[in-house]
Parts: structure tokens; sequence; C-alpha cells
């Protein structure tokens, strides 16, 4: 597959034998987009070999199988893990594609070069490069620009402009970013929240993607071998513009964009970003070893692994995914022993054959392992260890362990070896959909100083990319996603909130200091990044939402018991029962799911429904939106804890608004979702104090965290929305937007060189 892709890449094939990764490498940074480049000299000899020794590769792996999840429940805050397969056929089949890709190379270079010829031609930038910094916050932006403290921003909004970017409903961040690249609002992409809920069994399924288990096995003594492959389909529906433009002739790399996994084809690059599972099929589950046996229970978002010294040697394991090529699919474990040096300063990690010195306080890099599922199999993944304390117990955090993107076990990106050329290009990369582990802060198994350093590390990561990509690209789009400012904002934000005045805190030095310096190191690199524009580029900086404080819960499901919309059954106390299991169905009429969403028990919907649709679902939608308008929190003084109730018939338009919740509900300012209302129960009280270290918050009223909009252009609209961006891009690139979209072209007055043209997507 390295040799296919070295072909692809430009290398001439009489170098192919000997050529080193490096020479691979350099001629990708030289030559830029591979699509450009002529088509290399025909050799039989240099044709043949890598691709009877991929066939033979891929043949051999068919039959060996190859990494299949089993179903994984985790909540771990505002995205949940589940079960994650992959493709039983995904070596064979993108070995057949590397295969017809050389064939008809000749060919499609011809017509991508008439094509981007005639594009370009049309355009009215050579490059646009959208930064996407998630969560930025407008009124901070604005305070921190009045002091003089993001120069590089200000200069931005002189040269072209700053506004208020109005966001989704709701405003969470995979609904917001597929509005982005769709330019459709949500019921015309399907995307709806995190989490959605299967209505024949009321229990929660991630919205981004669909899961399932090959039908066909063969038994081979206590092995199984799938004969058909797993589903794995993404839920986000409608076409993002970068496969218009791709269509088009217009390249594109994308990067790490929320709801891109699995990775789609089209003209271009892609590293699939938010909701990319974790080896174990989770989205985020830390692990954390301890010989405090009394402090061991399982934490949410992770586990704890007790341990015991012995002679100064701890001997453990790291628990992997669950080996499905096995009849009995038992949980894979990998030997790992901690070796305590005589003084007691260090400690000395022995995994898979590596030794690595760990530091107590200090971060690993990423450490490399794989998991044998027999037959020869071998499925690889890599996290980072950090010791941190060996007195008096011994305490040793890892994080979530990421697939490999040198060699990843699932599809990851676009081109699938564009992973593989970014990590032996720049070293092995976080791969994690939400990569900075808050729940690990939430739960203390990390201080905050260590979770910045975790963060600030993913960060570095990103940009690298980031700006390998901007040197390499010359033409096209070039868009990057941040998660940093949304994670620290989000663990944060109660250091400048002067109404929480006892913030939860893990260490000391934390202080409003923290999300300053956040804002002024994205300022910094947007100054990197215009270091690197060049004439006829277009720069745009753009957040998701905003945020603000979240200071108390509200328990939506106990609201619904308590006002007789839901009835409870059995004798498990509400409290301690996870995702609606105690409900007693026949007699519930609505019931809360995710971060704000509230379901009508639809007759003909739901397995058990009860609400007769039509007219009488939307008089109970309107009831309901009344009475929880009016809901008031007296330990508060009476404050209003919900703005507003949005009904799906109010704003829900497009071929996916029945799978929408019926009510989306607006929290005030100070409130959200309770972290028991997300999991589903129904505990004692309405209201409840927000007390983990995750203070601010963003899934609210969508009118009270607008997101930003920034660009080097001055654009003629003073209220652009989301869904604006994606056919402003197309306009930029001459292209008109198709009929579907919802958003507005924002004019800047030097639209494309043939306003005529008259092409859809």
């Amino acid at each position: 597959m390295l040799r296919i892709a070295k072909r692809q890449l430009g290398v001439q094939p009489s170098k192919m034998r000997r050529s080193s990764t490096r020479n691979l490498l350099e001629s990708f940074r030289r030559n830029g987009d591979p699509a450009a480049l002529p088509f290399p000299p025909y050799r039989p000899s240099a044709f043949w070999n890598p691709v009877c020794n991929a066939f033979l590769v891929g043949v051999s792996f068919l039959i060996l199988s190859f990494l299949f999840a089993e179903p994984a429940y985790a909540y771990i805050g505002p995205g949940a893990g589940f079960a994650v397969l992959s493709s039983f056929l995904g070596l064979l089949v993108s070995i057949l594609l590397s295969l017809l890709t050389l064939l008809t190379w000749p060919l499609r270079w011809l017509v991508r070069f008439r094509r981007r010829k005639k594009a370009y031609g049309r355009s009215s930038v050579n490059r646009l490069i959208i930064v996407g910094l998630d969560g930025l916050e407008p009124s901070l932006v604005l305070k921190y620009m009045h002091e003089g403290k993001l120069p590089h921003l200000s200069q931005l909004r002189r040269e072209g402009c700053f506004a208020p970017l109005a966001t989704t409903t709701p405003a969470i961040s995979p609904v917001v970013w597929s509005s982005f690249a769709t330019g459709t609002e949500p019921g015309k992409h399907n995307i709806f929240d995190f989490l959605s809920r299967d209505p024949k069994t009321y229990l929660p399924v991630l919205s981004s993607v669909v899961l399932g288990k090959p039908e066909k096995w063969v038994n081979l003594g206590r092995y199984r071998i799938p004969l058909s492959k797993p589903v794995i389909r993404g839920m986000r529906k409608s076409v993002p513009f970068w496969k218009i433009l791709g269509d088009h002739g217009i390249h594109s790399t994308i990067i790490r964009m929320p709801i891109t996994f699995p990775p789609e084809p089209f003209y271009g690059h892609l590293l699939s970003g938010m909701c990319v599972p974790d080896l174990k099929g989770t989205q985020g589950s830390f692990l954390f070893y301890t010989s405090n046996l009394e402090a061991v229970k399982q934490k949410m978002g992770g586990a704890i692994i007790p341990v015991k010294m012995d002679g100064g040697c701890i001997d453990t394991y790291l628990p992997g995914p669950a080996n499905i090529l096995r009849r009995d699919t038992p949980e894979m474990r990998l030997p790992m022993r901690l070796h305590l040096l005589p003084n007691k300063s260090c400690a000395t990690l022995r995994i898979d054959g590596r030794e690595i010195r760990l530091q107590p306080g200090v971060c690993s890099p990423w450490v490399r392992f794989s998991f044998r599922l027999g037959l020869g199999v071998r499925v690889r993944g890599m996290a980072r260890f950090l010791l941190r304390r060996l007195q008096p117990h011994f305490e040793l955090y890892v994080s979530p362990l990421n697939l490999d993107p040198e060699r990843p076990a699932m599809p990851i990106s676009h081109p699938s070896y564009y992973s593989t050329y970014l990590a032996r290009l720049l070293g092995p990369f976080v791969t994690l959909g939400l990569a900075n582990d808050t729940w690990a802060l939430n739960e203390g198994a990390l201080s905050e100083e260590e979770f910045l350093d975790q963060a600030y590390r993913n960060h570095e990561e990103w940009e690298a990319i980031f700006f390998n990509a901007l040197d390499r690209v010359r033409r096209g789009v070039v868009a990057c996603h941040f998660e940093t400012t949304d994670s620290i904002q989000h663990m944060f934000f109660r250091y400048i909130d002067a109404e929480n005045p006892s913030p939860a805190t893990s260490s000391s030095t934390a202080n409003a200091e923290v999300i300053e310096d956040l804002y002024r190191r994205m300022d910094a690199m947007i100054g990197r990044l215009r270091k690197k524009q060049r004439s006829g580029d277009l720069i745009l900086v753009i957040s998701d939402h905003g945020f603000k404080p979240f200071r108390r819960g509200v328990n939506l499901n106990t609201w619904l018991v308590q006002n007789g919309y839901m009835t409870l059954k059995g004798s498990e106390p509400a409290s301690e029962s996870e995702w609606l299991r105690n409900v007693d169905w026949p007699r519930t009429q609505a019931y809360a799911m995710g971060l704000g969403g509230i379901y009508l028990n639809l007759k003909g919907r739901e397995s058990q429904g009860i609400v007769e649709p039509g007219l009488p679902a939307r008089e109970l939608s309107r009831k309901l939106a009344e009475q929880l308008e009016k809901l008031n929190d007296e330990q508060c003084g009476g404050r209003r804890a919900i703005n507003r109730v949005i009904r799906r018939d109010e704003i829900t338009f497009g071929p996916y608004r029945e799978n929408s919740p019926e009510l989306i509900v607006g929290y005030a300012e100070g409130y959200r979702a309770s972290w028991n209302s997300v999991k589903g129960m129904a505990p004692c009280g309405i209201f409840e104090d927000n007390n983990k270290a995750w203070s601010g918050d963003h899934c609210i009223d969508p009118l009270v965290v607008p997101g930003v909009f920034f660009s080097s252009r001055k654009f003629d609209s003073t209220s652009p929305r989301i869904w604006d961006i994606a056919p402003t891009v197309l306009h930029l690139f001459g292209i008109n937007p198709p009929k579907h979209m919802d958003g507005n072209t924002l004019t800047d007055g030097l639209g494309p060189k043939d306003s005529s043209r008259s092409e859809t997507a």
C-alpha cells in the first residue's frame, strides 16, 4: 500500500524500490497537491511489483480478518461513546481502489486539469483559509481586542470585518459544524445533538454514525471469521461544500472538521475530527492506575484499575478492545510492568517490548503498542502515560487509547494514506475526536496544569498539520477545526464568572489568566498564519458558538415526573437508574434525552408510544413549552431558568425534521441540562448545583451564544449565520450554490469573474 501511495504521490517508479519514506515525504512537500502532478511514465516492473505485493497482503488479511469492536456504552459528557466496527473488507476495497486509481490516472488527470483551469478562472480567490476556533466567545473577543491583547484579530477586523455569527438551534457543536459544512439547517443534515435515541428501545445512540455487526461468520475452532462486512455509516446528510468544490475541480484540505467520520471520498484531503472513536470504541475512556484501594471506583468517562507494589515493581495490564475473532469475545489485555528506581524518583514502563522512562508530573510522548487478536492479526494503538505520583500512593494516568494514525484500525482520513503521510512527516498525533480529556479533569484523574499541558500538546500537533497543509496547497481551500478553545473554556470558565463564589478546583494555580492566555495563544496563531498569507488568499476565522457560565443544572425528567408527563416504575431509586430504564412507558407522554431535547412518546414511532400524532401531539408540545417557560429557580431568588422552549414545527424544515426532538429547551444564562438529565435520570430535585470543573457551556438559548466571524476581506452582511458560510465559499470559487442550501451568499463586491454562471451541484 505504501508503494502504491508513493506512485500516487508522484515518486518516480525507477526509484520506487529504493526510495525511503523521506523521499516520499519530500516529494509530497515539494509538489503539493498530488492530483496536480504529471502522470509518471509507465514501467511494468515498477507497477507490477507493488500491485502484486499489495494484492497478496490484501488476500492474506481478508482471510485473517480485521478489527471489530463489541458494543461498548460509556457516556462521557456531551459526546457518548458507543460500539465502533471497522470494516472487514476495508483493506481489500482500498487495494482494489488503489489499483483502479492507477489504471485510470491519465484520464482523471486530464479531466481534472481541464476542470481546474475552468474553475479557477472564475474564482475571486486563489486560496481560501478557514480557521475554526470552536466556542470563541464574541464578548471576550471584543474585551480583549479593546484592551490591545489580540493584535492580529484586531488587524483582521480593520482590514476586513468582524461580526457575531448566528448559530443553530440547538447551539451544540456537531449540529453547528454540520450546518457550516452543508449550508443547511438541521432538518436537512439530520444532526440534532451529540446523542439521539433508538425509538424501539429508548436507549441512546450516537447521532453521527450507525454501526452494525457482520451477519455471517464461519467458525474455526475457538476463532471465527466474518464473511460479511459490518455497517459503518455516517448519519450527517446533505453535501458538504468541499464535495461540491471537488466536483467542479477545486481541491480542498479539510482537517479535523466535526462529523467527518467515517471520511467520505471527494477531490481533496481530509482528516476526520469530532466523533472519531478511541481503540475501545468509545468517545474517550481514560485509565487511572492507583495503589489507593479505598479510592477505587468506576469513574464517569474512565476506569480505575487497582495495583499493588511488590518489591518496587507493579505488574498490571492495558485493557484493549474485545477480541471479536474469538468466539467468546474476551477483552484483550496487554501486559504492563512498572519498575520504581531505588531512589523512587522515577519509574520505567515496559509494554509491548518497549521501555519508557516516566518522570512524576511529566507526560510521556506517544507510546505505540499493538493488541494481538490471533491468526497473525494485530490492532495498533497509542497512548500517553502520565506518572502523577509515587508516594504515598502510586498514581498513573493513561490517556484514551488512540488509533495509530500511521496504521489506523479504522478509516480516519481520505485518501487513506493521508494520515500515514502526516504521521511519518510530523510524528504521531492525537486522532481521538474529542481529544482533550475533560472528564479526567472533572474526576480528578488530571490536575488543571496537567489538563492544560495535554490540551496544548494536542493543539501543537493540529497546528503542525494545519501549517503543513498551508505550505503544500497553493490553490483551493484549507480548513482546520481547533477544539482547544472549546475544551479549555468548558473547564476554566468558572474563574471569570463573577457569580461563582467558590469555583471547583483541583489546584490553586488556575485563574482568570487561563482564558485570557488561551485567546492570546489563538491570536498568535493567526499572526503566524498572516505571515504565510499570499496574494489572492482570503482568511476566515469563525466559531460555531460562544460561551456562558454553567452554574445550575436542570433535571428535565424530574420536572416531567413531577408534572405528570412521565411515570416511573419499580423500587430502584430514580437517581440510580440511567438511560430511562425505570420509566413506565405505557403511562409516559414525554421524556428528555441529550443536552436539551424533549421527545414525545409518540404512538407509531416509539415502541410503546401513547401520544396520538397530529393535533394531540401539537397541543401537548404547546402545553409543555408554555409550562417550562415559567420554570423559576426558587433557590436562586426565583431566577428564570429557561428563556424559551422552541417547538420543532417553528424552526425545523427538511426531510429529516421528524428525527428532531419535538421541543428544544433554550436555557437562560447560568443554566443547562444537568449531568443526570443528560444520562436519562430523574433525581429528586429539579435543580442542582454544578460542582464540576466543567463550568462553562453553550447548550442554552442560541440567541445568547452566537459565534464569531472574522474575514480578511470586507463583506456587506452585518448579521451572518453559520449556514451562510458554505454558499459563500462556493460563490467565491464561481459556483452557484445548490437550491437546497438554506444559507445566503455573503457578498464582498469581488464575486466570481463570470457571475452569469449557472452551474449547480
